[in-house]
C-alpha cells in the first residue's frame, strides 16, 4: 500500500509512518519544515517538502500520484491562535480532500477530535471553540465529498503512554475519555485495512477490544 500523510512530522503521523513502513508500506510524510525530514525519514517514510497553508491542490495532488490512500493528521498545534485553527485543522484538510479528487485517490482517514458534536464550554476559551468548529466544518467537508472512500477518526484526549493495543471504537455518542497515540495510529492501520469502515464516524477511546476486532467489529 502506498500512504500519504498530512502532518508528517506530528506525534500520530510520525507514528504511524512507523508502523506503516514496518511492515513494508509506502510512506510518504508531508511536511512544512525541512528541517522535519530526517525525522520522517528516520521513521521509514519519504518526506514531501510542503506548506499545506500556502500551497495548491495541484501542488499536494503531485505528492499523492500514485497513493492508495490519504491520512490527514495535521494539526495547528496547542500554541496556536484561531486563525490557524482554521486554516490548517479544516482548510488542509479540505486540500486534502481536493488534492486525492486530482489524483484519483478515493481513500481518506481523517483525524478529527472528540467532541465535535458538543456546543465548545465557554470557559475553554476561544481557541478550544474554534479548533472544535474548524474540526467539525472538515468533518461535514470530507462527508459530502463523494469523491472519497472516507473514515473520520474520533479519538479522545491524547495521551504519550504506551500503546497497549486495546481500545474502545464506536460510532457517537461515547462518553469522553483518553487514549494513547500509539493505539491511534495502530487504529488507522487497521482501518486502511478495512475497506468496509468507509462512511463511518467512529469515537476512539481506550477500552478492551483488541485493535484489529475493534476495526473489524464497526466495518
Amino acid at each position: 500500500m502506498q500512504v500519504v500523510i498530512a502532518g508528517g512530522h506530528g506525534k500520530i503521523g510520525l507514528r504511524l509512518a512507523v508502523l506503516l513502513a514496518g511492515r513494508g508500506d509506502l510512506v510518504t510524510g508531508v511536511v512544512r519544515n525541512p528541517d522535519h525530514v530526517a525525522d520522517v525519514e528516520r521513521a521509514g517514510a519519504t518526506a514531501a517538502v510542503l506548506d499545506l497553508e500556502s500551497a495548491g491542490a495541484g501542488d499536494l495532488a503531485t505528492v499523492l500520484a500514485d497513493a492508495d490512500a490519504v491520512v490527514f493528521a495535521a494539526g495547528a498545534g496547542p500554541g496556536s491562535g484561531v486563525d490557524r485553527k482554521d486554516t490548517v485543522d479544516r482548510a488542509a484538510a479540505e486540500l486534502l480532500a481536493e488534492a486525492a479528487r486530482l489524483a484519483g485517490v478515493r481513500r481518506y482517514l481523517l483525524v478529527s477530535s472528540a467532541g465535535v458534536d458538543d456546543e465548545p464550554a465557554a470557559e475553554r476559551g476561544e481557541v478550544w471553540a474554534a479548533y472544535i468548529g474548524a474540526k467539525r466544518a472538515a468533518e461535514d467537508a470530507i462527508r459530502t465529498a463523494d469523491h472519497l472512500d472516507w473514515t473520520i477518526l474520533r479519538p479522545g484526549s491524547l495521551t504519550d503512554d504506551p500503546g497497549v493495543g486495546r481500545v474502545q471504537l464506536a460510532p457517537p455518542p461515547v462518553p469522553h475519555g483518553s487514549v494513547t497515540r500509539d493505539d491511534t495510529a495502530a487504529v488507522l492501520v487497521a482501518l486502511l485495512d478495512a475497506p468496509g469502515s468507509a462512511g463511518t464516524v467512529l469515537e476512539l477511546r481506550e477500552g478492551d477490544d483488541d485493535v484489529v476486532a475493534a476495526v473489524a467489529a464497526v466495518a
